[in-house]
């Protein structure tokens, strides 16, 4: 290495030299508009630039990096999902297709409405929207309260809206809508008047959990309690807050005979009448 001032003399192969010079070149180290290797290697030498390694990186935290850009970008934090995304793809130790599908990812622009909607949520500012049910009906709606939210694959603005028209779930909730996204028509949002909501609407249903479910049940972030009973024995009490009985009744039905609704008694009478109706259909 030369003193301060002098150049650097190497000796490298032609690949070599031109992986440094792009690294020159993205450290900003020219000589002109020509990238400067001997720059480079003394910021290398007195520590001014550190170097590290680019494929140590275990199979878990890069499947928990994933992760969290999925969860986030289905929660609506796309900023926050892209950074983690861009900080991925700079890794050597990706597959192909993690690659790939990340690659996909920053290409894919976050459409004007959807950066709209997160801005809103954010400043806690109620905003009217159009919407298209699946019959492609229009609706419009003034929603006070909203979060994103993945359920069965697609995204979904969960949201409490002034209007109460056409919703079948229980009257305590009938505020409550659950709209997909991709049924949100551009340029469809404008601000609103009045007053933020805190929360949804919420009911509280107690679930008695039997069996081998009882032991290998997991508690979610919505339950308010969760302990095991005296009687009957080998059965797990949950009592939660539910903001929509359509996901909760597709929650609990692939646990059968293994869940019973104990409370409200609105929630349980209508998911007796859904459990009655599907008699009847095998009936036929």
């Amino acid at each position: 290495m030369g003193r301060r001032g002098q150049s650097v003399t190497l000796s490298i192969s032609d690949s070599d030299k031109a992986q440094l010079e792009q690294i020159a070149l993205e450290q900003g180290m020219t000589w002109g508009d020509r990238p400067n290797i001997s720059r480079l290697v003394e910021a290398i030498a007195r520590r001014e630039l550190l170097l590290g390694r680019n494929n140590d990186w275990s199979d878990e935290r890069i499947r928990a990096l994933q992760q969290a850009v999925r969860s986030l970008t289905d929660t609506g934090q796309s900023n926050e999902a892209q950074m983690i995304a861009q900080l991925l793809l700079e890794r050597s130790e990706l597959t192909l297709p993690l690659r790939s599908e990340i690659e996909r990812l920053l290409a894919t622009p976050i459409l004007p409405w959807r950066l709209e909607i997160e801005q809103y949520i954010r400043q806690q500012q109620p905003f009217q929207l159009t919407y298209c049910d699946a019959a492609d009906r229009p609706w419009t709606f003034t929603i006070r309260h909203a979060k994103i939210t993945f359920q069965e694959k697609r995204q979904y603005l969960e949201c409490w809206c002034d209007e109460t028209e056409g919703n079948q779930d229980l009257p305590e909730l009938q505020h409550n809508r659950s709209l997909r996204l991709d049924r949100i028509p551009d340029v469809a949002l404008a601000a609103a008047r009045g007053q933020w909501r805190s929360s949804l609407d919420t009911l509280e249903a107690e679930l008695h959990i039997l069996g081998g479910l009882a032991f290998a049940y997991q508690s979610r972030p919505e339950d308010t309690l969760n302990e095991w009973m005296t009687e009957p024995p080998h059965t797990r009490r949950v009592v939660r807050r539910i903001s929509n009985t359509f996901w909760f009744f597709r929650e609990i039905l692939p646990y059968g005979e293994d869940c019973v609704i104990v409370g409200s008694e609105s929630l349980r009478a209508r998911f007796i009448t859904k459990l009655r109706a599907l008699h009847v259909r095998y009936e036929l």
